[in-house]
């Protein structure tokens, strides 16, 4: 362990909350509970903000020296990309030695990089790649980041495609998908609805479903709104 790492380390066993980590050790079975420390959120991006600030070159250096031996140390890690990087180039050779580390879907989603707005256009190509990628969060990565920034003034109905089309059996891949699907339906209805309306089905009856009910679950959708996806589930 070198001595940024020891250092990281040290200030996360000072956050760390027995109790949250219990909490935390349920909602991602994929890590092994000995990893976690149990370091709640705003703790972790606090710890990210100060350190990114005060030492931005150990913080790409620390991202780089992944993997990391505990859940906590990855998750700052990830909180830490999108605090360094600059410039969507940056963001990109920062994700390509992180990325192929994760192993739960908490990690993947905290991801955010305000850079990527700088360039969309060249984050849209990086989404296809990650999306095309076999590391199963590698694609749920590209999956979610599509969600984060092209469901909105961005919005291209061909970016649906992106979604349908991927194949895979994983069930974090798949449940971003539905995740994806069902903000499509709320926020570009025009351009998603038809896709649940065909038949035969064009999506798999479980992700198809599962995009449906997450929709109805939101407060945006009306009472009929609601009524009526119930009616397309298959």
């Amino acid at each position: 362990m070198n001595d940024t790492t020891r250092y990281i380390r040290n200030e996360l066993e000072q956050l760390a909350d027995s109790a949250y980590r219990d909490f935390q050790a349920k909602l991602v079975p994929t890590v092994d509970a000995d990893r976690i420390l149990g370091v709640r959120t705003p703790d972790l991006r606090k710890l990210a903000k100060r350190f990114a600030a005060e030492r931005p070159v150990e913080a790409r250096a620390f991202i780089a020296a992944g993997p990391h031996a505990t859940y906590d140390e990855m998750n700052l890690a990830g909180e830490l990309i999108g605090r360094v990087a600059k410039t969507p180039e940056e963001a990109f050779d920062l994700l390509e030695t992180f990325l192929p580390h994760v192993d739960n879907w908490a990690t993947c989603d905290l991801i955010r990089v305000p850079a990527f707005k700088r360039d969309l256009p060249a984050v849209l190509v990086r989404i296809q790649d990650w999306i095309a990628s076999e590391p199963e969060y590698e694609v749920r990565f590209g999956i979610v980041q599509l969600m984060t920034l092209f469901l909105d003034d961005a919005f291209e109905p061909a970016h649906l495609d992106l979604v349908i089309q991927i194949d895979r059996s994983e069930y974090y891949i798949n449940m971003a998908r539905a995740w994806y699907l069902s903000f499509a339906l709320i926020k570009q209805p025009a351009s998603t609805l038809p896709l649940f309306e065909r038949q035969p089905a064009t999506l798999d009856p479980w992700t198809h479903n599962k995009a449906l009910q997450k929709a109805r679950e939101s407060h945006r959708m009306s009472p009929e709104q609601k009524a009526y996806l119930q009616t397309l589930k298959i």
